[in-house]
């Protein structure tokens, strides 16, 4: 499986938490798209034919993008890149920048998910941490896309905002369930430095929860999704019967793919595995598609030893674990001969468990992965 990303850097305003490479903007700027469908032409000649079988146009703000630009976009990435039959085609929107005819006009182009940045269904918690909607906004944007046509919508969901508690994460947890998404990510916020958020916190004037309580929304929120029949199959992520992101698991298998646009990141099989990201700047992305080169910033050959770990770091984030024929495939070596100290070790602490096809982490395991994955770099 490979995947293709599109980053649009654009958005009416960023969050207080946010650190994405994007920029306040009412509109995407002409000159970005028209150098970004450059970008996927030239991209479509120089890299290898290949079918993908998911895309996916995040950011930013994708949704600021009107009709006729996303159908544009799709149609320029259909004519560079052969699209997979029955590919998973998803645009991330914020609510408050759709509405019924946009939506409708995307669902016409091609896009067949949509991934709503709710994040809560306080508007309290949804102004402290910078977000432009309210919870109204989002219902509106939620029933006009099902209005539209779309079957498969994911809705984020945070834990760990400033002033939250339990009983407010699942109130947003009801709330949400109550439309019956096809899919839920539920992230714990991550205090990133630099940005409004953080200053704020080390400032006092914003207090986040206590440990105890985020590890409480974390424990009480998935008992609660998977009661409401929403299955984890990644750390944060829940889903309906054949619902799971396939774009996401494309990454957390380790699988190719390729990012367009401002500081978009690649990874895939060049004559042995390649790593690649986007220049950052606007100037110096202008600059190279100007000059008629792919706005590449920095590259790398991944060395196999980097790559095999790559495989566990991401594999273990899902519930079904480390695909041990896959790792076969792909490395010649079983994942539990590579690694047998870890192994032993974390089987050791019921952290993890062997089976003939999988090596996975348990319930335990996943709440401790970051410990669990240092055992494999000491191995």
């Amino acid at each position: 499986m490979a995947g293709l990303y599109v980053h649009i850097p654009f958005c009416v305003r960023k969050c207080a938490y946010c650190d994405f490479l994007s920029f306040p903007c009412q509109e995407p700027p002409r000159e970005y798209l028209d150098a970004l469908i450059q970008e996927i032409a030239l991209a479509g000649r120089l890299f290898p034919v290949q079918a993908y079988d998911t895309l996916f146009i995040g950011g930013g703000t994708p949704s600021l993008l009107s009709g006729q630009a996303m159908a544009k976009l799709l149609e320029a990435l259909a004519g560079a890149f052969p699209l997979g039959e029955g590919a998973e085609v998803t645009v991330e929107c914020n609510p408050g920048t759709v509405d019924g005819e946009k939506l409708a006009a995307y669902h016409d182009a091609g896009v067949n998910r949509l991934s709503f940045g709710l994040q809560s269904a306080d508007d309290r918690l949804l102004q402290a941490i910078g977000r432009i909607h309210t919870f109204r906004q989002f219902l509106d944007g939620f029933l006009l896309a099902q209005q539209a046509g779309f079957t498969n919508i994911n809705v984020d969901l945070m834990y760990g905002l400033p002033g939250q508690h339990v009983v407010d994460y699942l109130d947003s947890i009801q709330k949400v369930t109550a439309l019956a998404p096809s899919h839920i990510s539920a992230y714990s916020l991550i205090l990133e430095p630099d940005t409004p958020l953080y200053d704020q916190v080390r400032a006092g004037a914003a207090v986040l929860p206590e440990e105890d309580m985020v590890w409480e929304m974390q424990e009480a929120g998935r008992a609660a999704l998977e009661a409401l029949g929403y299955s984890r199959y990644e750390i944060s992520n829940y889903a309906r019967p054949t619902f799971p992101c396939r774009h996401n698991l494309n990454y957390w298998e380790n699988g190719a793919y390729l990012g367009l646009g401002l500081g978009a990141h690649s990874a895939m099989e060049l004559g042995g595995w390649r790593r690649w990201n986007n220049a950052s700047s606007l100037d110096a992305y202008y600059a190279a598609l100007k000059a008629g080169a792919l706005p590449i910033e920095t590259q790398e050959k991944i060395p196999q030893k980097e790559e095999m770990f790559e495989c566990v770091m991401l594999g273990l984030r899902m519930l079904k674990g480390v695909d041990r024929a896959a790792f076969l495939a792909r490395f010649g070596q079983d994942v539990c001969s590579v690694y047998p100290e870890a192994v032993e070790a974390l089987v050791a602490l019921d952290w993890a468990c062997v089976s003939p096809d999988s090596l996975r982490l348990t319930a335990a395991g996943l709440d401790m992965e970051n410990s669990a994955l240092l055992y494999f770099m000491e191995d």
